[in-house]
């Protein structure tokens, strides 16, 4: 080495050394900072460019982009021409014959593979393609072991031609082409194996997404072919920057691949299979020209992507891409699992409106598919989720709040709708209250009662957490939030006392047991059938039609009318010359009558039987009768057994009492028909 070099090495060393020193100096940093802060800024520091401006670079950028790839295009044959010298000066070297060779021996090593592997679990296949699909869990365990066997097969696939293609020496060039078209193989396969599970084209019976036959083809023939084509034509693009292609070049041959699968697009959306037209010409011309429209606005949406793609405006095109996919991720997961959760026996969809497990399973997976959608939105935008949340900027912390938000208000959406469906599930339940005057009845009247209040109580305890939740993360101060509506809590309680008196009054209505949904009840003037209830009031559907929506403080005393049983008693006159005891003999045997008929028999409790003599009227001897019935029916056994006893009386001439003028003295015929006449025109007359 130099001397005199050296020594000039050693004197920078100090230099830098000492620079160090005096900016690591906190009075000289403090006058730097200084400097920089009243330092004049520049005309773009403090002046944002508007909105045209970005929009004309945008459009100039397009343009410059567009002009390119036309230059581009004379130059493809001379690009085309230099990369296929490459591949023969690759192949050459090696022996095209034995290159040939290799890449044959590879896939009928792969190939050889997957067969030894199905031959070695025929025994499984055979029992899996016979198994029941009844219950739940038989189609979990059916679906669950076919897609073990396919991807065992494609694993055996792989391990078969990846060993055979890692056994031997590859040229460089050779080695990536061949290693990218292996991948694009196993991707396309796998992608195979989703179909099949999901669409099963060859075997309804093992169908997720529920349609028929020609629908399940047609689908996945399409995806099979859009995903190869996709895949091949990826790795094509990949394999031009290797072979030296100019970006511009690599970018027409995307464009040229992607006409392919804007064609195959288009040509699903218009001959995808449709649903069975409607019967009437005019509910066919409807479906005809709705499917028309659907399909026009798909393939704008389509064509759309597509030139999004060509110039770049990849925002536009990932935002408009996440919009079209994950409506249709999201119903084609809906029907699936309503498919799967079906009940045993059905062939229909399980109706997921009382199905806990499957809204439980379609909400949670609709807040995965909404976070993965933003995310890749976010990837596609350019925007590094773990990387901005980190940073401690005013950015990084907004955009953490919103997705902290978004995450919680999806799991309250979760929670909320799966506590929903389970409540509705339970009143479902408790609509049958089978046999009355059960307990079991009983506890089923209560259910309906209290689940309603509860669930409009958990509703907005769920809305109030998610919302001081999604607050909290977003940065906001709840405390002060939570302390205002403290002290405004208390005023409103002051100055709606009333409101107050209503809510907890229904609470100890309801602690107490006082009624149930369905009872007949009675309260001052007001009575009814219990409807429903809201926080503070009750609704009582009077039984002339009328409803009554009457607060829970103004109640006050509660006659309940639909609890276990009720008596009824009714009087009946006879004449004195009647004979009391053949009418009480009549009146047991009406009695067992009724109760022995299947219609009023579960309504009877204890049969109708006469108590005894009432008293002595003034022209009738009062006899009085009793039954114990089911609360609300005691009405129409009342009519049955009075006609009853009208029947059997009339047959043994037991008269029934009514009120007579006799008139005494020597008077003649004229007398006795006028006060007759004057008798029967003060008796009222039949409404």
């Amino acid at each position: 080495m130099n001397p005199g070099t050296a020594g000039e090495a050693d004197t920078t060393a100090a230099k830098v050394q000492q620079l160090l020193l005096l900016l690591a100096d906190p009075r000289v940093q403090k006058s730097l900072d200084e400097q920089v802060k009243s330092a004049p800024k520049g005309a773009e520091e403090t002046q944002e460019a508007p909105i045209s401006s970005y929009w004309s670079a945008r459009l100039t950028a397009i343009r410059e982009h567009l002009i390119a790839l036309l230059v581009t295009l004379p130059d493809l044959p001379n690009q085309f021409e230099r990369a296929t010298g490459m591949v023969s000066a690759d192949l050459g070297t090696s022996g095209r014959i034995k290159m040939f060779l290799l890449v044959l021996g590879f896939l009928v090593s792969g190939i050889s593979t997957e067969w030894l592997f199905r031959r070695a679990t025929q025994g499984p296949t055979g029992r899996i393609e016979r198994c029941p699909m009844e219950t739940v869990n038989d189609r979990l365990y059916a679906l669950a072991a076919r897609l073990a066997l396919a991807v065992g097969r494609l694993v055996a696939f792989a391990v078969g031609s990846i060993g055979a293609f890692l056994a031997f020496g590859w040229p460089p060039l050779l080695r990536e082409i061949v290693s990218g078209y292996l991948i694009a193989i196993l991707a396309i396969r796998a992608v195979m194996i989703v179909g099949r599970l999901m669409l099963s084209p060859n075997a309804a019976r093992f169908r997720v997404i529920p349609m028929d036959e020609a629908a399940a083809r047609f689908w996945f023939i399409r995806v099979t072919v859009f995903v190869a084509w996709f895949a091949f034509g990826y790795v094509l693009v990949g394999l031009a920057q290797t072979l030296e292609y100019s970006l511009e070049a690599r970018q027409l041959i995307a464009y040229t691949l992607g006409l392919g699968l804007l064609a195959m697009a288009l040509e699903a959306v218009w001959r995808r299979p449709v649903a069975a037209i409607a019967s009437t010409e005019a509910a066919a011309d409807n479906r005809r020209l709705g499917d028309t429209t659907r399909n026009t606005l798909l393939s704008v949406a389509i064509v759309l992507l597509w030139i999004l793609w060509v110039l770049r405006a990849m925002p536009s095109f990932w935002l408009l891409l996440i919009m079209m996919v994950l409506p249709l991720a999201n119903a084609g997961l809906d029907r699936a699992i309503e498919n799967l959760l079906r009940p045993p026996g059905s062939l229909q969809p399980a109706t997921s409106s009382h199905n806990v497990v499957t809204i439980g399973l379609e909400r949670g997976l609709r807040a995965l598919l909404i976070i993965g959608g933003a995310a890749v939105l976010a990837w596609g935008w350019g925007i590094d989720l773990i990387h901005l949340t980190s940073q401690d900027t005013l950015l990084a912390r907004l955009v953490h709040g919103a997705l902290s938000a978004v995450i919680i208000l999806l799991i309250a959406d979760v929670v909320w709708h799966t506590a929903s469906a389970a409540i509705d599930s339970k009143l479902t339940e408790a609509g049958d209250l089978g046999q009355p005057n059960t307990d079991e009845a009983r506890r089923r009247a209560r259910t309906r009662t209290l689940l309603p209040i509860f669930r409009n109580v958990l509703f907005v305890v769920v809305i109030a957490v998610a919302v001081m939740m999604a607050l909290a993360a977003m940065g906001v101060e709840i405390g002060p939030l939570i302390a205002g509506a403290s002290v405004v809590g208390v005023a409103i309680g002051f100055g709606a006392q009333t409101f107050v008196r209503d809510v907890i009054a229904g609470m100890f209505y309801l602690v107490d047991d006082a009624f149930r949904v369905g009872e007949y009840i009675q309260s001052g003037n007001y009575k009814g059938t219990v409807e429903g209830f809201i926080i503070r009031s009750i609704k009582l559907r009077h039984h002339r039609g009328p409803i009554y929506t009457v607060p829970f403080g103004l109640l006050g005393a509660v006659q309940n009318q639909s609890r276990d049983w009720v008596i009824d008693k009714m009087t009946i006159g006879v004449t004195y010359d009647s004979d009391v005891e053949r009418a009480r003999k009549l009146i047991k045997q009406i009695g067992q009558q009724l109760a022995q008929n299947p219609e009023y028999a579960p309504l009877i409790i204890k049969p109708l039987k006469m108590q005894g003599i009432e008293q002595f009227g003034d022209f009738a001897v009062q006899i009085r009768t009793k039954m114990m019935t089911v609360p609300g029916e005691q009405f129409v056994i009342r009519r049955k057994a009075l006609a009853m006893i009208k029947k059997a009386f009339d047959e043994n001439r037991i008269k029934f009492a009514f009120p007579t003028v006799q008139v005494a003295g020597e008077r003649g015929p004229t007398e006795v028909a006028a006060a007759q006449q004057g008798l029967t025109q003060t008796q009222p007359t039949a409404a």
